[in-house]
């Protein structure tokens, strides 16, 4: 039966990639608007791919060399694992595809998205959003699916000398050295986009702003291309790939743990193991669902359009929360009502700080409309405010995780401190829980470049104010979603 429970995460992993093509053909059927609408998006992608496609020669070169050190020490000197080569490339190729998968989507959607928002506020929600949903299904499938491949090869193709205890651990640990190819490329990902996002939008902003005395996304101002073009390879393409080392990670990591406390009794190690993986594939499922539901009216409010963004991941969260007891029931792990209290703290701990997020960067709330109050009295006071505000926006997800590292491991570990090993498995499986709506989330962030994109897009192709602002309330809820996802992507 626990064999048979494995190959749900395969399946659930081709699922998401099965939606995430469904999202991008049903978003690649809509227009594109007009000529200049078109073309200002083609500007935008090319600029996206030459970016993309240097960071990927950059990065080549350096995995290259550290799979040559990593074949030296296993082959060489015996001191790896002689899959680990193979494991840490892998890990830093599905990360890499996930993120051009994503951009590519992100460039091909801002346009469509702008003329959606003719139509009306809803539609232009609905092509935004599911296009997001795209990178989101695209890293959580190709994590998963990488995950159970290399599972399945380490579980028939490594030797049997091994006790089984052992062979797990053995698996497990390799199995990590794909999350550190991961990591290695959400590294230059996500710097590298961060670093090229934030000099882009800046220089535009000091160029048009302050030396031209032009609006944003102004046509006459040619760094907006480069702008639009920071927004897809930063916040999508970076924050893809960091969030897709955080998700692998944390069950990797968590498969490790579980087999690491679980050692003299095989049976438990192997449930211990699969255990966060099924948790993945669950939310894959209903991370889909929650996709499925997000919608507005028209002259939606911000609250309004954030809350119609909350029923998705909400319906999801708590889905989750319901279907992971069972899993742990089903699999009969050494209590299972503890490390099911564990994924909870997880879930709720990320629902927490997506929350907070929200609270502080969103315009419907008192924090943002303070900051844009100070800038009555002169920028000095707009600086010394936001600073302010910002530093102690992070005072919640901090306690946050802190308090939820500290029940995780009491939940899975009986409250008994002399049960370390299952201590610690309960916070590496609270982290599955806290991104195993993942498929959402992201989705909710990649939004937010996306309308970005067809703000600036509907700017520079001259589209008429009542676009513009629908446009503009799309933007708005989009900075407030990046945010978050920022949030996610640190209390990972």
């Amino acid at each position: 039966m626990i064999s048979s429970l494995f190959w749900i995460v395969p399946l659930s992993s081709l699922a998401a990639l099965f939606f995430a093509y469904f999202f991008f053909s049903q978003m690649m059927k809509e227009s594109e608007g007009t000529e200049k609408m078109a073309s200002i998006a083609l500007y935008v992608r090319k600029g996206a791919m030459a970016y993309l496609k240097q960071q990927y020669k950059v990065v080549g070169f350096f995995f290259i060399g550290i799979t040559i050190i990593f074949a030296i020490l296993a082959y060489g000197f015996n001191l790896q694992n002689p899959w680990v080569p193979f494991a840490f490339i892998t890990g830093g190729f599905f990360s890499g595809l996930a993120g051009f998968f994503g951009m590519k989507t992100a460039t091909y959607a801002s346009a469509r998205t702008a003329n959606a928002a003719k139509e009306s506020l809803n539609k232009g929600l609905r092509v935004a959003f599911r296009s997001g949903a795209v990178m989101g299904l695209v890293v959580v499938g190709l994590g998963l699916l990488d995950i159970s491949i290399w599972f399945l090869i380490l579980n028939q193709f490594y030797p049997h000398s091994l006790t089984d205890g052992h062979n797990l651990v053995v698996i497990t640990t390799t199995m990590l050295t794909f999350g550190m190819g991961a990591s290695t490329q959400a590294l230059f990902a996500r710097v590298g986009g961060g670093i090229f996002t934030k000099a882009a939008d800046v220089g535009a902003e000091l160029v048009g702003k302050v030396e031209a005395g032009i609006p944003e996304d102004d046509p006459r101002n040619p760094a907006t291309i480069a702008d639009n073009v920071g927004d897809n390879v930063g916040d999508v393409a970076g924050m893809g790939a960091d969030l897709y080392e955080s998700y692998c990670g944390s069950i990797l990591a968590s498969a490790a743990l579980g087999s690491s406390a679980f050692l003299e009794t095989p049976d438990l190690q192997m449930k211990a193991v699969l255990a966060p993986m099924l948790i993945a594939a669950v939310g894959i499922i209903l991370s889909i669902m929650g996709i499925f539901i997000v919608k507005t009216k028209e002259g939606a409010s911000q609250k309004d359009l954030l809350n119609s963004l909350g029923r998705g991941i909400n319906f999801s969260s708590v889905l989750i929360a319901l279907v992971s007891l069972f899993i742990v029931y089903i699999l009969d792990i050494k209590n299972y009502l503890g490390v099911w209290g564990s994924i909870d703290t997880g879930l709720v701990s990320g629902i927490i700080i997506g929350k907070s997020t929200e609270y502080y960067t969103s315009h419907s709330y008192k924090p943002t409309q303070k900051i844009a109050n100070s800038a009555l009295t002169g920028p000095a006071t707009v600086i010394i405010s936001g600073l302010g505000v910002g530093m102690l926006s992070t005072a919640i997800p901090v306690l946050t995780v802190s308090v939820a590292i500290i029940l995780a491991f009491l939940f899975s570990a009986g409250f008994d401190f002399a049960n370390i090993n299952m201590g610690l498995y309960g916070i590496g499986i609270a982290a599955v829980g806290m991104l195993s709506t993942l498929g959402i989330t992201l989705a909710t962030d990649a939004y937010g470049p996306i309308a970005d994109n067809a703000g600036g897009n509907a700017e520079m192709s001259g589209l008429g104010s009542d676009v513009r602002k629908k446009t503009d309330a799309l933007d708005a809820l989009g900075n407030t979603t990046a945010a978050t996802g920022k949030g996610f992507a640190i209390g990972s």
